[in-house]
C-alpha cells in the first residue's frame, strides 16, 4: 500500500468509526454528514471523494465491523474452523457454541450498527451472505456430509436465513435475552430441521 492508498484508507476507516460512534447514540436516519465529517476530522468533500451517501458508508461500516469479527474468539478462529474438518459427523449440528457464542457476542456489541442496516435489507443483506460466519462455518460441514457443490448454496441460504432470522428478532427487541440462550434456541432449531445427513 502506497502512501496515498494509506492516508485513503485511514481517512475511510476514521469516517466508518465515526458512523460507528454516532449510531451509539442517535438513529442513523438522524445522522448527518456534517456530524460524520467533524468526528471524524474530514471535510465534507472528502466524504464525497469517498461516498455519494451516509448508506454507502453504513456498508463500508457493516465491512469494517465484519472484518473486526475475529477478535472475538478467546482462541484462534483458525482452531475453531480445524476442529470441524475433524470432528465426528455426529457433533456436525452446522452450528456449534465455540463459533455461535463469540458471534451473538460480535452481533450484541455491535447491535446499533446492525439495527441501522435492517433497516436497509440490500446492505444488511450482502454483508450477511458473505459473513464469514457462513463461508468458515458451513463450507467444511457440507463437504463432510460431501454435499455436491451445486446444491451447497441452496443448504447455506436456508440455514443462513433461518439463523438470522432469530437473531434479527433478537436485535429488534434489544438484544435482552443472553447470548448463551439465544444459541441454544438457533442450535434446538437446526436440530430439530436435520432429520438425516445430507
Amino acid at each position: 500500500m502506497n502512501k496515498s492508498e494509506s492516508k485513503y484508507f485511514n481517512t475511510a476507516v476514521r469516517m466508518d468509526e465515526a458512523l460507528i460512534l454516532l449510531l451509539k447514540t442517535k438513529d442513523f436516519e438522524f445522522i448527518t454528514i456534517k456530524e460524520i465529517c467533524e468526528i471524524a476530522k474530514v471535510n465534507r468533500s472528502t466524504f464525497y471523494l469517498h461516498y455519494e451517501t451516509i448508506a454507502d458508508l453504513l456498508s463500508e461500516a457493516m465491512e469494517y465491523m465484519n472484518k473486526k469479527f475475529m477478535d472475538y474468539f478467546e482462541s484462534d478462529a483458525t482452531t475453531t474452523f480445524e476442529k470441524l474438518k475433524a470432528a465426528d459427523k455426529e457433533e456436525l449440528i452446522f452450528v456449534t457454541p465455540d463459533y455461535l457464542i463469540p458471534y451473538l457476542n460480535f452481533i450484541k456489541d455491535n447491535r446499533n450498527i446492525f439495527v441501522a442496516a435492517l433497516d436497509k435489507p440490500e446492505i444488511y443483506d450482502s454483508n450477511v451472505k458473505y459473513n464469514k460466519l457462513y463461508r468458515h462455518l458451513f463450507e467444511p460441514i457440507l463437504e463432510r456430509f460431501s454435499c455436491p457443490v451445486p446444491k451447497r448454496k441452496f443448504v447455506i441460504a436456508f440455514y443462513v436465513q433461518g439463523i438470522m432470522g432469530i437473531v434479527k428478532e433478537w436485535m429488534k427487541d434489544g438484544c435482552i435475552e443472553e447470548t448463551t440462550e439465544i444459541g441454544e434456541i438457533i442450535i434446538e432449531v437446526i436440530l430439530s430441521g436435520k432429520k438425516s445427513e445430507l
